[in-house]
């Protein structure tokens, strides 16, 4: 299985209408694979390794639309002005429905309750109306660099 890591600079200055990262690491264990239709099976966002506990950011300005528990897992929801909204879970937050958020700003922590296994991570899903897309590409640099195994190693 290969991993994918992205690089953001702590304190990286984030431009307006630009995503960042909702967490520190930048080790990306599962990518985005879309549906071939709407309700079929598919991986509707990326999951990032972060430790239990850790802070999880808002990828960019927006206004918290959700925060609460779905199903078995923490979730906070951020709408953001270009109309995109972004999910991260399993985050608990303190944050309330209609709470402004900057990129960056925090939005909770990471809990337990993820489906990577044994590594605790945060999905970070993107919708665009009703589809998802691949939260990689809203990455100000264009996406990740992608980690291939060495031949031979």
């Amino acid at each position: 299985r290969e991993h994918v890591a992205w690089s953001q600079p702590a304190g990286a200055d984030v431009t307006e209408g630009t995503y960042r990262l909702p967490t520190e690491d930048g080790v990306v264990l599962s990518v985005f694979h879309g549906p071939a239709v709407t309700w079929g099976p598919g991986h509707r966002g990326v999951d990032l390794a972060a430790p239990l506990g850790s802070t999880v950011r808002s990828p960019a300005d927006g206004v918290v639309t959700f925060a609460g528990r779905v199903v078995d897992r923490d979730l906070v929801s951020v709408l953001h002005p270009d109309g995109r909204r972004s999910s991260v879970e399993p985050v608990l937050s303190r944050l309330t429905v209609g709470t402004a958020v900057r990129a960056g700003d925090p939005l909770g922590t990471v809990q337990e309750g993820t489906h990577c296994g044994p590594t605790p991570c945060v999905h970070w899903g993107v919708r665009e109306d009703q589809a998802y897309v691949d939260p990689l590409g809203l990455l100000a640099s264009g996406g990740p660099t992608v980690l291939l195994p060495v031949p031979g190693g």
